[in-house]
Order: C-alpha cells, then sequence, then structure tokens
C-alpha cells in the first residue's frame, strides 16, 4: 500500500487588491524538502506535495508569517505513480485539500485539515493556537527570532542588532520564541502522525 501523503492547496487572499505574492512564496519554500514543490494551479493559487512531516512547520510559518493566504491541508491516499507536478496529481488528499482551503476562507486564521484520522483536528487546532501566536509577533520579534533560528546565542543577536543580551532577552520573551518552537516540534509530530511517519 502507498503511504498516504499531504497536500496543501493555498490561495491568496485579496488578490485582487494587493500584488501577486505566488512567485515570492514559491521562492522562499525553494530549499524546502517537498515531496513535489509548490507551483502555480491557477490565478493567485498554489499547490505542493509533502512526506516528510519536517517540512509541514517550514512551510507553515512562511505562509503564516505572510497573513496573506487561505492555507487548506488535506491528507490521504493519492493515486501512483504521482506525476511530477503537483497540480498534475489525483486522489482522496488532493480532494481534502481542495475542501480545506474552500473552508479556509471562512475559518479561524484562515487555515483548515481535511481528514479521516482524528489527528487532523488535533493538527488544525495546533496550527490554530500557533498561528494566534506568530498574529502578535511584532517586527523587532521577529528579528530577534530569525536572528535566535539561524544558530546566534542571545548575545551574538544583541551585539548584531546593538542591543544588550537582557534586551533579546526581553523580546525573545513578548515574541513567544520558546512556546514558537514547541508549535512547530508539535505540528511536525502530528504530522508524523497523519503520515505514519517518524518526525
Amino acid at each position: 500500500m502507498e503511504p498516504d501523503l499531504v497536500v496543501l492547496t493555498v490561495d491568496q487572499r485579496g488578490s485582487r487588491d494587493t500584488p501577486d505574492l505566488v512567485p515570492d512564496v514559491i521562492a522562499a519554500l525553494e530549499d524546502v524538502p517537498l515531496h513535489r514543490r509548490f507551483e502555480r494551479t491557477a490565478g493567485d493559487e498554489l499547490q505542493g506535495v509533502l512526506s516528510d512531516p519536517r517540512a509541514l512547520p517550514v512551510v507553515l510559518e512562511t505562509l503564516l508569517r505572510a497573513g496573506s493566504w487561505n492555507i487548506g491541508i488535506g491528507t490521504g491516499p493519492v493515486e501512483h505513480p504521482l506525476p511530477d507536478s503537483a497540480r498534475a496529481g489525483r486522489g482522496t488528499a488532493y480532494v481534502r485539500a481542495r475542501e480545506a482551503v474552500t473552508t479556509a476562507k471562512t475559518s479561524p486564521w484562515h487555515v483548515r485539515v481535511v481528514g479521516d484520522d482524528p489527528t487532523a483536528r488535533d493538527l488544525e487546532s495546533a496550527i490554530w493556537l500557533w498561528a494566534a501566536l506568530l498574529d502578535r509577533r511584532t517586527p523587532k520579534g521577529w528579528e530577534v527570532t530569525d536572528l535566535v533560528d539561524s544558530g546566534l546565542t542571545y548575545e551574538e543577536a544583541g551585539r548584531r542588532l546593538g542591543i544588550s543580551q537582557s534586551a533579546v532577552s526581553q523580546r525573545a520573551q513578548a515574541a513567544g520564541l520558546a512556546e514558537g518552537r514547541r508549535a512547530r516540534e508539535l505540528v511536525a509530530h502530528l504530522g508524523a502522525r497523519l503520515l505514519g511517519r517518524e518526525a
């Protein structure tokens, strides 16, 4: 039996009044290990396929940080052999991703997860909570979290920003840096459960 996959169908919100963000997102996700790379399906929509649960929080954080997307996540089987192009695939996960992105337009944080496994609801709940945290993060908070996530210590980040280590710590706490890291771990863990893999 072929393993289940995660299909993401993502639709830009308010695209009639804003620039086309699809090329920027595709470029931002270029180095993420995807089963099938994200590509534009039509208009302001893009689609990608994941088999590695570690890729899920990376993709989601990129999309949530932008605050400009309806995010549909569908889980389940797909027809094999899977075409080279993500948008050419077929199967249950694709149908669920389409349902998810449609209902995401009126859902909390514009994210829905659709699948038979009860873990799909758990994953959706975790993403909503994570999205609420990220929504409160200020530009200065992102500045600190980006530097620390890149491997810098608080002291090194402070030197880079021209502020004290204590100030870095305060910004990190206000930004929910530690909670955000736990959220990533939880999303990867729940994604692994849905895919039947170890995160």
